[in-house]
């Protein structure tokens, strides 16, 4: 049965409820056929999952960030945005978002609800379990998003992590002091990549910091500082089963980069080497020990220098940030966004999903704030280089390779490059910004 749907009439009562929309298009469908995809993103991110979700045959709805209106969605894939403003405190008042929906809901059922966004983990559970719609609960969502309940989690798992507490109370902390000597980090809760993180050298700067805090120091812990190497597995699950993971390693960590105004770069672990089956048993494990089912998910992991063991540092259940799924793809063939949409679509309806055959290459990123507003690029000219950054003040490419030893090299030559003619820095910001 193909049925019109006039939704511009129909949603006048969301835009008085204080969600507001924009109807992209208006056409039929068949009803049977088609699920209804209520997506996530207070950032500008997912383009790829929202069209590879609309090509699987999904009606997909969009709820963003007022601010992000006129970002550059693909707009002829997406059926309606919906949009919602951000307070001064930099929530959402998430009741307005329960009012527009419900009235949505009448004639339009939802049937899976996606967050592209770290920060919209925790308000796609919270929706869900408020509608009742299949997927991750708030408490499982947890584990993703807050930075305490993901080590204590994995500390109960018997997963190996820095030692950690929370700074509600003095005496704990006190305690932790005691027992894990400086340098330490203070991180907050909820933040994402490497916003925040303040890193304090004796027990003087430690306590200026947390009282510096005030009433918000319970949203932020204290880890113990570990150098090491610093690793991403970027994944797949389906059905509680990892069925593709891509594991890489930082060669210059986000906090270096933030903090220290370095370049970001990264490199695929060498194939079958040791530290390439210690981060797939030790990232098999902690998304199992979560209880993940069916997402993209983001893990880092560090090992460290001075006994060589890998810590499980945060994981999120979303695709990596950074320009990763540009990376990862080069050297896989695997579109992060797309085959999460194509898996979720499947697992939605009942069906089987199958990952796509994967290649099997080197492939490393190097990425910089440029003192340029549109840089040059053109003394990057190796056949090895397969994706070029186009965003102003910023300089980045994509190199692949079957050689590591060859890549690695030409990741150097970049870095000198990019330092030498085109590397910017700025201050890492208080919290994360659109």
């Amino acid at each position: 049965m193909l049925v019109f749907y006039n939704l511009l009439i129909r949603f006048e009562k969301v835009r008085q409820s204080g969600l507001s929309y924009d109807i992209i298009n208006i056409h039929f469908e068949v009803i049977c056929m088609s699920l209804t995809f209520l997506c996530i993103s207070t950032f500008f991110k997912g383009n790829d999952f929202l069209k590879s979700c609309k090509e699987a045959g999904n009606k997909v709805f969009l709820l963003t960030d007022k601010r992000l209106e006129h970002q550059p969605w693909l707009r002829e894939y997406i059926d309606t945005f919906f949009y919602i403003e951000q307070r001064e405190d930099g929530t959402y008042d998430m009741s307005k978002v329960i009012n527009g929906l419900g009235y949505v809901m009448k004639e339009n059922k939802i049937d899976r609800i996606v967050a592209l966004d770290d920060f919209d983990v925790e308000r796609a559970a919270y929706l869900r379990e408020y509608f009742r719609i299949p997927g991750m609960g708030q408490t499982t969502s947890r584990y993703f998003r807050d930075k305490l309940a993901m080590r204590t989690k994995a500390q109960e798992c018997g997963i190996l992590v820095p030692g950690f507490a929370p700074i509600f109370n003095d005496a704990e902390v006190e305690k932790f002091i005691a027992q894990y000597p400086g340098p330490w980090m203070i991180k907050p809760r909820s933040e994402a990549s490497a916003t925040g993180i303040s890193k304090v050298e004796d027990t003087q700067a430690l306590w200026d910091t947390i009282h510096a805090l005030g009433d918000d120091r319970h949203a932020y812990l204290i880890e113990q500082y570990k150098p090491g190497d610093v690793y991403h597995i970027d994944s797949i699950s389906y059905n509680g089963r990892v069925i593709f993971m891509w594991k890489s390693k930082y060669l210059s960590p986000p906090f270096d980069v933030a903090h220290g105004g370095g370049i970001f770069r990264s490199i695929t672990v060498e194939f079958d080497s040791a530290e390439d089956h210690a981060l797939e048993t030790m990232s098999v494990d902690l998304l199992k020990a979560f209880g993940l089912k069916h997402s993209a998910s983001h893990t880092e992991i560090i090992r460290a220098k001075e006994d060589g063991k890998y810590y499980f540092l945060e994981t999120s259940s979303r695709v990596g940030g950074a320009h990763i799924p540009e990376m990862v793809e080069a050297c896989s063939g695997i579109n992060l966004w797309k085959e999460w949409a194509r898996m979720e679509t499947a697992e939605a309806k009942g069906e089987v999903y199958k990952l796509p055959a994967t290649r099997k290459e080197y492939a490393g990123i190097v990425i910089s704030l440029a003192r340029q507003e549109f840089p040059n690029m053109e003394v990057f000219n190796d056949n090895e280089i397969v994706w070029r950054m186009e965003e102003p003040f910023h300089v980045g490419l994509v190199a692949r390779s079957k050689n590591h030893a060859h890549l690695l090299s030409l990741l150097d030559k970049y870095k000198q490059i990019v330092e030498e003619q085109f590397h910017a820095s700025a201050p890492v910001p208080k919290r994360s910004i659109h």
